[in-house]
């Protein structure tokens, strides 16, 4: 039997982030500090997770300091179909694990870094029988970085960063074909390098500005896919793009006590759009995304207490980046609601930190989907969006 792959095995490629938010498939949230307080972390970036938030951060640190923390994410999507089918995401959390480690010699005015972590990535599972099963089942994606960066301090008040990006990926999923049981299956790896620069310039004790790039990069998969029971497993490749995204932000300390920072989070995700399935049992297919660009807005704040101890809360309005035309279920985008809350403390050597946030979107409707399976599934219908997420971290000077 020849299978004749669709668009819609491709969707699930680009796989849903932890969030199955409006960041499209990203992962802003890489430090507990960072994400109780929004996010909103450029501009302060004054802990050893500024690797990811704004290298150029990373003058701030005197001596060795080292970061592991992990985020635990447990997502949430309900689906209802316009004839009343519904449908709902495995919402068992999720592990993302992270590593940042700074060192700042003496009185040097350079400062060297590293981190470790995931930008891009988790999965997301409808099961078998849900009402869309030959469009989107099950996947994962892993996006794993290891970023060595390099600072250095022009003027006491301005400091520059840069660093490369070694990026490993691998992506598995499943669908549906036609007819029940059967299955098309894909799994790949791929690596690709990429660069991030910061900027981060304190012209007057209360005032801080930052400014934060990624690169965009090309991971190209090689794998093998099987369309069960119809056919054995082929070699496959498929490449797929990671956009760049820009990050300027500004911080206010109107004391010693409190500093309140915005952010606005631009990511380039109209870059993504064609991409090609290769060696698969249908020949090679073309599929089209068609993302659009998107902002995040990010608001934190945060208290210092006494004894070391601080608390934060965070604001994030997060712009749907998906339209209808090349919405997918594994990528269920809307315009998103998050807020969060944290504490912590920080002491001569060691720190701890605790980060809490949601994710909510009341619910978008998807009429005149592009995606459409053989047995003429589609993706339309209502999606809500509600996902719970904690990051604890630990750090040690010495």
């Amino acid at each position: 039997m020849k299978f004749v792959i669709r668009r819609s095995a491709l969707a699930l490629l680009p796989f849903v982030a932890g969030e199955v938010q409006a960041v499209g498939f990203r992962l802003p949230n890489q430090d507990a500090e960072g994400i109780a307080r929004g996010n909103a972390f450029a501009a302060t970036a004054d802990n050893p997770s500024a690797i990811y938030y704004n290298p150029a951060g990373i003058t701030q640190l005197e001596g060795h300091h080292l970061s592991i923390g992990a985020y635990l994410i447990s997502t949430g999507v309900d689906y209802t179909s316009l004839t009343g089918s519904t449908a709902g995401t495995d919402s068992s959390a999720q592990a993302v694990p992270q590593f940042h480690y700074v060192y700042s010699p003496g009185e040097s005015a350079f400062s060297y870094g590293l981190g470790v972590y995931v930008p891009y990535g988790l999965g997301i599972d409808y099961g078998t029988s849900n009402p869309f099963a030959t469009l989107a089942q099950d996947g994962s994606l892993l996006y794993l970085s290891a970023n060595p960066v390099v600072a250095y301090q022009l003027l006491p008040c301005l400091s520059l960063a840069g660093g490369i990006t070694l990026n490993y990926s691998e992506v598995e999923l499943s669908r549906g074909i036609a007819a029940p049981g059967d299955q098309f299956r894909f799994n790949g790896d791929g690596f690709d390098v990429g660069f991030n620069l910061g900027l981060l310039w304190q012209p007057h004790e209360k005032w801080s500005f930052g400014l934060n790039y990624r690169s965009k990069t090309e991971i190209g998969y090689e794998g093998e896919s099987e369309a069960f029971p119809y056919d054995q497993e082929r070699e496959t490749s498929a490449s797929f793009d990671f956009p760049m995204h820009v990050v300027g932000g500004v911080s206010y300390r109107p004391t010693e006590k409190w500093n309140l920072e915005f952010n606005l989070d631009w990511t380039d995700w109209d870059s993504v759009n064609d991409s090609t399935l290769r060696g698969t049992f249908g020949g090679d297919q073309v599929f089209s995304f068609r993302y659009k660009s998107s902002f995040m807005y990010n608001f934190g704040v945060t208290r210092q207490l006494s004894g070391g101890f601080f608390v934060s809360v965070g604001y994030i309005y997060s712009e749907n980046s998906v339209p209808d035309a090349t919405f997918s279920p594994l990528n269920p985008d809307a315009n998103l609601h998050l807020g969060s809350i944290g504490f912590g403390r920080l002491g001569e050597r060691f720190g701890w930190a605790l980060g809490y946030h949601f994710a909510y979107n009341p619910g978008r409707s998807v009429s005149g989907s592009g995606s459409s399976s053989l047995i003429g599934e589609t993706a339309d219908g209502d999606y809500e969006t509600l996902n719970h997420a904690v990051n604890l971290s630990v750090r040690y000077r010495f």
